[in-house]
């Protein structure tokens, strides 16, 4: 009696693509909270609180659609542009937010 091998196929489950997400920083290694806040986060009602590195740099990426888009951080309770921007547009406040275009 022999003894046949059966043949088995693995199926992977694949993921969808993810597309890249937008990576913001802002330095301030004194600061003890920054958000992230923009049109895509209603403005302060839904900012992202972004992760503080050990060389005082904050970070968080955030996924976002083809689109342009408007925002400005929060540094302990006080708005704060971003010194990296080049692209920028007055605000009704008197004050610029940082644009960015997501292609």
């Amino acid at each position: 009696m022999t003894k046949r091998a059966r043949k088995t196929t693995a199926k992977t489950a694949s993921k969808p693509a993810t597309p890249p997400g937008q990576t913001f920083r802002y330095n301030a290694p004194g600061a003890m909270s920054v958000l992230l806040a923009g049109d895509f986060t209603h403005w302060q009602q839904q900012a992202i609180p972004m992760h503080k590195g050990p060389d005082g740099i904050w970070t968080v990426t955030v996924n976002l659609p083809p689109g342009t888009y408007h925002y400005r951080f929060i540094v302990d309770g006080e708005w704060q542009d971003d010194p990296e921007c080049t692209l920028r547009v007055p605000n009704p406040f008197g004050s610029q937010n940082c644009v960015l275009k997501v292609s």
